[in-house]
């Protein structure tokens, strides 16, 4: 998962927040030198990345991915996700996903000196371009991994990556929406908190709303 998923895991911490923002740039037992929560907050990256990379949903999308990226092809499905999130967002949050992104901003400048060295150096791009609320467009994801591609190992086959989410939109919201609730439970039954969002009477006419109104984002996005 990317930032806009696992800032979201996080539930209302500032402190997780934090920690779980900063995951990926503090190795082995480096967690242990923050303080108490935001050190909680990257032993829950770890674990939403653990979970996330064994579960057979998204092991189903890399396998779609694998032709162009190889071993990469998991970073490609860590953006989509954010992106599916960032579109059934009214079904996850009972905030604004705007709101949910200056919250998050604000945490970030609040606690900017707390921030590893490499990540200080990307916030503030971050911030400016409105990454989070980016990931609901293609373009947005088109931009995201472009800069992947000249600052990372990540191959530079962006369009490939592009063609298959447009060519197989409907495999991976339906992906999305099979695995997200999975991981929100795993989240709260381990974590101490638990994640507010809407509750939707369940059934068969949730779900075909769901379909509807990305099927209609779809025929719009190939107008």
């Amino acid at each position: 998962m990317n930032y806009l998923s696992h800032i979201y895991l996080s539930g209302q911490s500032e402190e997780i927040i934090l920690g779980n923002f900063i995951g990926d740039h503090v190795k082995g037992q480096q967690f242990l030198n923050y303080p108490p929560e935001v050190a909680k907050g990257i032993y829950l990256h770890r674990q939403i990345d653990s979970f996330t990379d064994s579960h057979p949903v998204i092991i189903e999308c890399i396998v779609k991915l694998r032709p162009a990226f190889g071993k990469y092809a998991g970073i490609v499905v860590d953006i989509f996700l954010d992106h599916f999130l960032a579109v059934n967002w009214s079904y996850y949050s009972l905030e604004k996903l705007s709101t949910f992104t200056k919250r998050f901003h604000a945490v970030l400048l609040a606690n900017f000196f707390q921030l590893p060295s490499q990540v200080k150096l990307f916030v503030p791009f971050l911030i400016q371009n409105k990454r989070l609320q980016s990931y609901a467009s293609f373009e947005g994801i088109e931009k995201t991994l472009r800069i992947m591609v000249k600052h990372t190992s990540l191959p530079a086959e962006t369009e490939f990556a592009l063609k298959i989410l447009e060519d197989e939109y409907q495999f991976f919201n339906h992906a999305f929406n099979r695995f997200f609730p999975e991981i929100i439970h795993y989240i709260e039954t381990k974590g101490e908190f638990k994640i507010e969002r809407p509750v939707f009477e369940r059934g068969r006419r949730v779900e075909e709303e769901k379909e509807r109104k990305v099927g209609e984002w779809v025929q719009e996005r190939l107008k």
